[in-house]
């Protein structure tokens, strides 16, 4: 069973895989973390306090315990998992376990996204129970363990029993000790345009501390945090790792102490959080997933990949091909009427493209980026038969229909924010800061939710559109609802989450044939909370191949190719300036969900053959892109060649992706060594050459590549 309890001992050992996770009960009633790393037998951890304390008097024992949920004011003195501000105005919490009790399966959480399991075999949950006397809280961690890997989930819930108000200061959804000093910490960085860049950096004695307070997860960080040993790479060495299943403002951390222990953390960022929990009111904290691998980066990625891909998304296109699209956003900006767009679409048809999607400036009087956000009324003079009429005309094209929102925004140049000025988020008395001309719609209110929902599927029911591209383009300012009372003001945030997730649910489950991919200025809200509802993200509007390939490898490091909007455009590239040839752009493209972003019209028709093999191609390997095993194998972080790999879950199947970017004169070729292949098979590529796997493996594929900017994508089948 994956969670074995040991009465005798307290304990309770959560195994799947080859991954243990060890709770104990102490004496004293605390709960504690005795161990989170490779299998063990069940019951074969025993708690010893000598092992923990020292010999300095004035160190206190809950300093050096390891504690598995840290709470304030009776010698701890790090970061609580879960802070509370009591009647009385101070934070003294002190929480012992009064019952555990085993769960088949996985509970959901309601309100908010979670992974989940399709059956009772595959996973198994450990619900605890720990109270504080004298403020009545209670707090019941659920824990769930994946059978097949080991994955360990973790969610709060705080309830107040007692007869006073309660505010919530810290809500930490994974806070666990990794007692090994001398490790490395991993995560994810960028900016617009740049998103996350692999950053790797010794923790030492102290806080290493990322996080967003911008309302969205961010360009800036991926709410994503793992320590490694320090010689670990991407297929050996141990790996601990944690996820947030959240959308919004978070903070992970790596802290470690005086004697070198090292704790990790994830949850609700302290800084734009707080919660008053009145008496009988309860409090859910998003979901945590803790991955452990001894087999690397790309180990840990796999893990996360497959839970991600079959146990995150959801829906009737978690398991679909996804269609081949063109969007019009680089080609025409707001620039265009419904003659234009169909000529676009006449050679899309042409080349076996399968969707059209029409971005921004369809509705209103949106011409630029300063109007409208909120109407969400066709635009007749650019689409004179509406929606319906232009849908029609794809459709009769061999083409589907999809359509871009912004559901979440709203100018103040709009008929939406002169009716409703006070919808948007604001402080009385302030200015409104805008970007991009627009502003926040306050989702935290109940009205305003219901107000998108009605909009966006009034629209979606209009026509028979099959695709929405849902996007969110800035961060928040004065992030305060002005329908909460000022002791609720710093709940806002989380209540913005709380509504959207509200609003997603209705909409996507309303509409369950519509393919949804989310956006956020490209991948400013590329997280787990938004898989959980739309199965793919617009990976950055950076549509440059070149920098493509560090954001695509950056991002695989916890989420699957199919979960990657990737697209051919113009050049010179619209953000970089940068040409690239159609191949490489097209190869770069083939390993996420492929598209163009450019005007089809003007290409010549050598380009226009080459984009039709390129379609062609993408149909082909799209289900092996999207099911199989993805491989790191050389990193765009550590020189001029990038290479990658999808495997196949029977290993007969191989699409090997290599890249380089600056050319080296006089150069061997160069030998990439796959991973995750039989060696007993004999694979055999396109141009008739045969190897064993074990060849492949452990002596390398040769790859000749020439001139900048250049790529080679090859099919290896077994015989």
């Amino acid at each position: 069973m994956p969670v074995e309890t040991s009465s005798e001992n307290r304990t309770w050992s959560l195994s799947g895989g080859n991954v243990s996770y060890v709770l104990h009960q102490d004496d004293q009633d605390h709960l504690l973390n005795l161990y989170w790393g490779p299998r063990l037998p069940a019951g074969s951890v025993c708690f010893h306090p000598e092992d923990y304390y020292t010999f300095a008097s004035f160190d206190l024992p809950l300093s050096q315990l390891p504690l598995e949920i840290p709470v304030c004011g009776s010698g701890w003195y790090g970061t609580p998992a879960v802070g509370i501000r009591n009647a009385c105005g101070d934070d003294v919490t002190s929480l012992r376990v009064i019952s555990a009790d085993v769960l088949p399966g996985k509970e959901s959480l309601p309100g908010l996204p979670a992974l989940y399991a399709e059956s009772a075999e595959e996973a198994e949950s450990l619900r605890v129970i720990l109270t504080d006397d004298l403020t009545g809280l209670k707090v019941t961690a659920l824990y769930s363990v994946f059978a097949s890997s080991g994955a360990v989930t973790r969610s709060l819930r705080l309830e107040n029993t007692g007869s006073a108000p309660l505010t919530v200061t810290s809500l930490l959804s994974a806070s666990v000790p990794v007692w090994d000093g001398g490790l490395d910490a991993v995560h994810l960085n960028g900016a617009w345009a740049r998103e996350r860049r692999i950053i790797r950096t010794p923790v030492r004695e102290g806080e290493l501390r990322i996080s967003s307070a911008r309302g969205a997860s961010g360009h800036e960080e991926n709410p994503f945090l793992a320590l490694c040993d320090r010689n670990a790479d991407e297929f050996s060495g141990r790996v601990w790792s944690s996820a947030f299943i959240y959308s919004g403002s978070f903070m992970a951390s790596a802290r470690v102490d005086n004697f070198g222990h090292t704790r990790m953390s994830v949850g609700m960022n302290p800084d734009v959080f707080s919660w008053v929990l009145a008496p009988g009111e309860s409090l859910c904290s998003p979901e945590a997933v803790m991955v452990f691998s001894d087999q690397g980066f790309n180990g840990m990625s796999c893990l996360y990949h497959a839970l991600f891909r079959s146990r995150l998304a959801r829906g009737v296109w978690r398991d679909r091909p996804r269609p081949v699209l063109i969007n019009n956003w680089e080609g025409t900006y707001f620039d265009f009427n419904e003659e234009k767009l169909l000529s676009i679409a006449g050679k899309a048809s042409e080349l076996g493209i399968e969707l059209f999607v029409l971005d921004d400036g369809w509705f209103g009087e949106r011409d630029s980026d300063n109007c409208s956000l909120g109407d969400w009324t066709v635009n007749l003079r650019k689409l004179p038969g509406g929606l319906s009429g232009f849908s029609e005309k794809l459709h009769a094209l061999g083409l589907d229909f999809g359509l871009w929102f912004e559901p979440e925004m709203v100018s103040p140049n709009s008929n939406l924010y002169r009716s409703h000025p006070d919808w948007c988020l604001h402080v009385e008395g302030r200015s409104r800061t805008q970007a991009r001309q627009q502003l926040i719609l306050d989702l935290s209110r109940p009205e305003v939710q219901e107000y998108i929902i009605s909009a966006v599927s009034g629209v979606l029911s209009s026509a028979e559109i099959n695709y929405v591209k849902w996007d969110m383009n800035r961060n928040m300012t004065e992030a305060f609802s002005a329908s909460l009372p000022s002791e609720r003001k710093k709940e806002t945030q989380h209540r913005y989450m709380l509504g959207l997730y509200h609003v997603l649910e209705t909409i996507t489950s309303s509409f369950p044939e519509i393919l949804f991919e989310s956006c956020s200025g490209g991948g400013g809200r590329f997280d787990p909370g938004m898989l959980y509802y739309m199965p793919q993200t617009w990976t950055s509007d950076d549509t440059d191949a070149v920098e493509r390939l560090k954001l695509q490898y950056g991002t695989s490091m916890i989420y699957p190719a199919s979960s990657m909007g990737a697209h051919v455009s113009a050049v010179p590239n619209h953000q970089t300036g940068r040409s690239v040839s159609l191949k490489m752009r097209g190869d770069v493209a083939l390993s996420g969900n492929f598209g163009f972003e450019l005007d089809l019209t003007k290409l010549t028709d050598a380009e226009l053959s080459e984009a039709k093999e390129m379609v062609s191609l993408v149909k082909s390997v799209r289900d092996l892109t999207r099911h199989g095993t993805f491989w790191r194998l050389l990193s765009p972080f550590d020189g001029t060649y990038t290479a990658w790999s999808f495997v196949s879950p029977d290993q007969r199947d191989v699409l090997l992706c290599v890249f380089s970017t600056l050319s080296v004169p006089n150069t061997a070729p160069l030998r990439v060594r796959l991973r995750g292949l039989n060696p007993a098979f004999r694979y055999a590529a396109e141009n008739g050459s045969v190897c064993s796997g074990a060849v492949l493996m452990y002596q390398g594929y040769t790859v000749f590549l020439r001139g900048d900017f250049s790529s080679f994508v090859v099919r290896l089948k077994a015989l």
